[in-house]
């Protein structure tokens, strides 16, 4: 098979260039390898010549795209061949498939290899992180930017989550097969990175308001994956290999820029806590839900809307109706609302008062607030990739948005824009 194009980064050089970084933060990032190219896959008897006792773990559509080529390729090496099959339609993140995979981990494991994207990736990294093995991940779609991160986002006790874990140390990417990946996953991917607008401007909100550390380097080299992937629609839409590679090589790097920092901080917001409470709901509600990056892009014209609204607008501190709270947290998240309440709760955030540090501050902020892409622009950019807006509209209507701009940010511990909303505006 071909092999063209294999290092599409050079991640020795990335690490060495954040190295005594201004924000005096060490920054670390444990991936050995990134191999993105048409025919990589030839490479993995090198990546894994140390290694004796390999799990392959995928599921039925990855094993497919081309786990059965990499067991065929190091077949003396893999004890254990895992296919994960799909609750439903896909395979959900939870307690029943991590200890799936660890009760077949061979004797003397020795490194975990997942094919597969979003949900195999996160399964394998917390299995991995666990037990204490090395794992390496083979993409089967660009179609979100954790492959590289220390994050692991898995459904616990029907709660989103992520919990820290570790890289990959190995990341090995056949762009011919990303390439055929399903249109909506590699759009998602896109939606993934053009949502770092959202995000990123978030960050710089928290910073302002909470003192929250911030780094202007890993900011930079995230927005700058955005600038890059917002060009790359056409090329998308009709599946070019070279485009599709570019996208793997942006969210690749954005999951080192979240590892240089130990947290998804750099990449996930306001528009990532949208999209998690839609696919929590759906999950809950059994109701349909969109793809983690196309709920994210959409969802980014709505804290987009939040920007623009607030912009033209003073703020003025709303009193927390403690009991009303508690009851739409209840109504909107049923059986899993008493650990969201239990969260926040501990947080305690809602018995904060930071109004005099908001008000005398509200000139930057709207600064800060102003400087991110318009609804409008938004809007421009997904079309451009072939997405709709009006379908998000459609699928979740305008109680179920309504209800996500307001009770979203109490599934996580990150400040944002709706915070910022729900405190002096909503």
């Amino acid at each position: 098979m071909e092999m063209k194009g294999i290092f599409l980064m050079n991640i020795n050089e990335l690490h060495e260039s954040f190295k005594n970084c201004s924000c005096k933060k060490e920054h670390n990032c444990p991936i050995d390898h990134v191999v993105i190219g048409r025919g990589v896959l030839s490479s993995l008897p090198k990546l894994c010549e140390r290694y004796e006792n390999i799990i392959l773990v995928s599921d039925e559509n990855t094993w497919q795209a081309c786990a059965k080529d990499a067991f065929g390729i190091l077949e003396g090496k893999i004890k254990k061949n895992l296919v994960l099959a799909a609750n439903g339609d896909v395979v959900i993140p939870n307690e029943e498939k991590i200890d799936e995979i660890e009760k077949a981990l061979p004797d003397g494991c020795d490194l975990i290899i997942g094919t597969g994207s979003g949900v195999i990736n996160d399964l394998c990294k917390y299995v991995s992180f666990k037990n204490d093995l090395p794992y390496y991940i083979i993409a089967t779609a660009p179609s979100m930017d954790g492959y590289a991160s220390v994050g692991a986002a898995l459904i616990l006790e029907g709660m989103k989550i992520t919990l820290n874990a570790r890289p990959p140390k190995a990341i090995i990417a056949d762009t011919a097969v990303l390439a055929q990946a399903p249109i909506d996953m590699i759009r998602a991917g896109y939606g993934d990175i053009i949502g770092k607008y959202s995000c990123l401007n978030d960050w710089r909100l928290s910073a302002l308001i909470n003192g929250e550390y911030f780094c202007q380097k890993v900011y930079d080299l995230t927005y700058s994956c955005a600038d890059k992937v917002k060009n790359m629609a056409k090329g998308i839409n009709v599946r070019d290999e070279e485009t599709v590679g570019g996208l793997m090589e942006a969210l690749v790097t954005v999951g080192i820029a979240m590892s240089y920092v130990d947290c998804s901080r750099p990449a996930s917001g306001s528009e990532h806590h949208l999209s998690h409470f839609f696919e929590i709901t759906g999950i809950l509600d059994k109701k349909e839900y969109f793809s983690h990056g196309i709920d994210v892009v959409y969802s980014s014209v709505e804290t987009a809307k939040l920007r623009e609204k607030l912009v033209a607008s003073t703020p003025k501190k709303i009193e927390f109706d403690r009991k009303k709270w508690e009851n739409d947290i209840r109504r909107i998240y049923t059986t899993s609302a008493d650990g969201i309440i239990k969260l926040q709760d501990k947080l305690g955030w809602y018995e904060t008062d930071d109004s005099e540090n908001v008000i005398s501050k509200w000139e930057e902020i709207k600064e800060i607030l102003a400087d991110s892409p318009t609804p409008s622009e938004f809007v421009e950019m997904i079309e451009d990739a072939g997405l709709d807006y009006s379908e998000f509209e459609k699928l979740y209507g305008n109680k179920k948005i309504s209800d996500a701009v307001r009770y979203a940010k109490d599934l996580k511990d990150r400040y944002s824009v709706l915070w910022l909303n729900f405190r002096y505006f909503d």
